[in-house]
């Protein structure tokens, strides 16, 4: 009887031994699971949040991108709408340059832009084009204007020039009406080039005030 009370008190130890160690186990299995489970759930958490901020940023930079495309573009069509007014005003200028062509004035007004173009071209053989409508204006007034100009010339260096200065003949080779009148001087067989056109003049007074006039007209794009 007693030994059967002992092999009972060891079952009984062993199965509460048993019990304990599953037990034991039990809690370090769960508390492994929860410690993964966080370290996962965290990881997931960082990964998510890797993940959103690589969108963020690259939502940014395609934002930025087309903000600066858009902005571009903008520019672009401000540039071409003032390039656009700006050439408007310059073939303006010109057709109140061919009313000025065609006004009373224009002789003495072609007289003094050959006189001019002698002076720069500082040659004495030159020939003289100019469009076909101011062919009779210009055989008038081009021995008065190298008159004029032999006298400056005297006046500045006590040298009396004797200047050969010629209508161009070939008339494949007059102005075309654009220039908007005036004339052009040629030298060594057309290797010395003087344009003293209303076109060629317009286009000087156009470069140099060209900054003052977007200036006035654009202010925002200065």
């Amino acid at each position: 009887m007693a030994g059967q009370d002992q092999i009972r008190q060891m079952v009984n130890f062993i199965l509460q031994e048993a019990h304990e160690k599953a037990n034991e186990i039990r809690v370090k299995t769960e508390h492994d699971f929860n410690l993964e489970k966080q370290t996962l759930v965290h990881e997931a958490k960082l990964n998510i949040q890797e993940d959103f901020n690589k969108k963020e940023k690259d939502r940014e930079i395609q934002e930025r991108i087309a903000r600066s495309t858009e902005i571009g573009e903008c520019r672009v069509k401000k540039m071409q709408v003032r390039d656009e007014l700006l050439k408007s005003l310059i073939e303006e200028a010109g057709q109140k340059c061919a009313v000025v062509a065609r006004g009373q004035n224009y002789p003495h007004l072609l007289q003094k832009l050959i006189v001019q173009g002698l002076i720069k071209i500082e040659e004495m053989d030159v020939t003289i084009y100019c469009r076909k409508e101011d062919l009779k204006v210009a055989e008038k007034v081009i021995p008065d204007a190298v008159n004029e100009y032999v006298s400056i010339m005297t006046k500045a260096s006590d040298v009396v020039l004797k200047p050969r200065v010629i209508l161009n003949t070939d008339r494949e080779n007059d102005l075309n009406d654009d220039s908007y009148g005036g004339v052009v001087l040629t030298a060594c067989n057309g290797k010395i080039v003087c344009d003293n056109t209303m076109q060629s003049r317009l286009n000087l007074v156009y470069e140099e005030i060209q900054p003052s006039i977007r200036m006035m007209i654009f202010p925002e794009i200065n």
